[in-house]
C-alpha cells in the first residue's frame, strides 16, 4: 500500500520501492503553491534524477480537493505592495525552475489530476510523461481574471493544441472536465477516481509495467462537450488580435458566443493581449519560453492590474477589477514590447544548469 503521508509539510516528498512520490499537502489551499514547496520537490527531483534505485515519480495530492489551484498569488500580490515583488519574482524563479527541470526529467512523472488542476497546477501536470484525468479534474488556466497572463509554460503547451483551443483557454478561462482534458491532449489517460489508488499501488510495485497499468484501469470517458464547440472555437478565436476576436464574438449571433464574449471582455485585456502575442511568437524550446515568462511575470506582478485583479477575486471578492487600460483597443505596441522585453542580464531567468536535456 501507498503510505498515508503525515502532516505538517507542504510537499511530502517519500520512497515506494523504486518510486519517488511527491505528494502537495496543503488542502486548505487547494494545494496552492509557495515558493518553499517549488524548492522542496526541486530538492527531490535533483536526489533522484541520478538515483538508480527511482525508475519514476508519483506526483499528487495528499488530500482535500486538490490537485493544484495554483500558485498562491496572494502571497505575490503581498510582495508587490510590501517589497516592490521582489520576494514575488523569486516565487516565480523557483516555479519555472521546478516546470523546467519537470519537463526534462530523465525518468517517467506519472501526476494525478484528480481534482482542481489550475494556473501552478497545470504547470506541475503538463511537462509529466504520464497525465491521468478523472471526474474530479477541473482544469482552467485563469490568470486574465487576476491581471497576470497564461504561464507555468503554458506559452509552450496551450498553442500545442487542436485547433485554437489554446487561445481560447487563456483569454475565457474556460473549465474543463477529465474528459474535455482527454479529448484536447491535456491528459493521456482517464480513470475512476476510485482506480486512482490501485494504479499508484500497482505502478509503485512494477514501474516499468507503468504503460500497461493505465491502460487497463482506464475507461472510456463521457463525451467531452469541448469537441461540440470545437468548429466554433477554431473559427471565432482564429484571430491573433484580441479585437479581431472581439469582433468574431460580436458578429455571431449564437448563445455561445455571447457567453464566450462575456468571458473575455471581463478578463484583463493587457493579459489577453500578452497572451495572444505569447502564442504566436512561439519560443525555440521549452527554457526559452521559461525565461520568456520570467520577464513577462517581473513585468506583468509590478503593473497595478495584477494588485487589482487578486484584490477582486481574493481579497474583497466583488470580482469587479477596474483594469488600466479598460478596452483593448487602449492596450498599445508600445505597452505590450515594454513587458516583453528582455531583463537586465543579471536578471533573466536561467534554468538549473543539471536541467539542460
Amino acid at each position: 500500500m501507498m503510505q498515508e503521508p503525515p502532516p505538517g509539510e507542504e510537499v511530502i516528498v517519500c520512497r515506494q520501492g523504486a518510486i519517488g512520490h511527491l505528494s502537495l499537502n496543503r488542502p486548505k489551499a487547494l494545494h496552492a503553491l509557495t515558493r518553499t514547496m517549488c524548492e522542496a520537490i526541486c530538492a527531490a527531483l535533483r536526489e533522484w534524477r541520478g538515483d538508480p534505485g527511482i525508475a519514476a515519480v508519483i506526483l499528487d495530492h495528499a488530500g482535500g480537493r486538490g490537485f493544484c489551484a495554483g500558485g498562491d498569488v496572494a502571497q505575490v500580490r503581498r510582495s508587490v505592495l510590501e517589497d516592490g515583488g521582489r520576494e514575488g519574482r523569486a516565487f516565480f524563479l523557483a516555479e519555472y525552475r521546478m516546470n523546467h527541470w519537470l519537463l526534462t526529467f530523465p525518468k517517467p512523472v506519472i501526476a494525478f489530476m484528480d481534482g482542481v488542476t489550475m494556473g501552478g497546477g497545470v504547470g506541475l501536470a503538463l511537462p509529466a510523461r504520464y497525465r491521468i484525468a478523472t471526474e474530479n479534474t477541473l482544469f482552467a488556466m485563469p490568470e486574465g481574471a487576476i491581471g497576470l497572463f497564461p504561464d507555468v509554460g503554458a506559452g509552450w503547451f496551450l498553442p500545442r493544441l487542436p485547433g485554437r483551443i489554446g487561445p481560447f483557454l487563456a483569454l475565457t478561462g474556460a473549465r474543463l472536465d477529465g474528459a474535455e482534458c482527454l479529448w484536447a491532449g491535456l491528459a493521456t489517460h482517464y480513470l475512476p477516481s476510485d482506480r486512482v489508488a490501485e494504479a499508484k499501488v500497482r505502478i509503485a510495485a512494477q514501474p516499468a509495467a507503468a504503460d500497461a497499468v493505465l491502460a487497463e484501469l482506464s475507461i472510456e470517458p463521457p463525451p467531452a462537450r469541448l469537441a461540440g464547440n470545437a468548429e466554433r472555437i477554431a473559427r471565432l478565436f482564429a484571430s491573433d488580435s484580441l479585437e479581431g476576436i472581439l469582433a468574431a464574438l460580436e458578429g455571431d449571433p449564437s448563445t455561445w458566443a455571447a457567453k464566450e464574449l462575456k468571458a473575455v471582455v471581463a478578463k484583463c485585456p493587457t493579459s489577453a493581449k500578452v497572451a495572444l502575442r505569447q502564442f504566436a511568437e512561439g519560443a525555440s524550446d521549452f527554457a526559452d519560453e521559461m525565461a520568456l515568462e520570467y520577464r513577462l511575470a517581473a513585468r506583468m506582478i509590478a503593473r497595478p492590474d495584477f494588485a487589482e485583479g487578486v484584490r477582486a477575486v481574493l481579497v474583497d471578492k466583488d470580482n469587479a477589477p477596474r483594469w488600466q487600460p479598460d478596452r483593448a483597443q487602449d492596450v498599445t505596441q508600445d505597452m505590450l514590447d515594454a513587458i516583453f522585453a528582455p531583463l537586465p542580464e543579471q536578471e533573466e531567468w536561467t534554468p538549473f544548469p543539471e536541467a539542460n536535456p
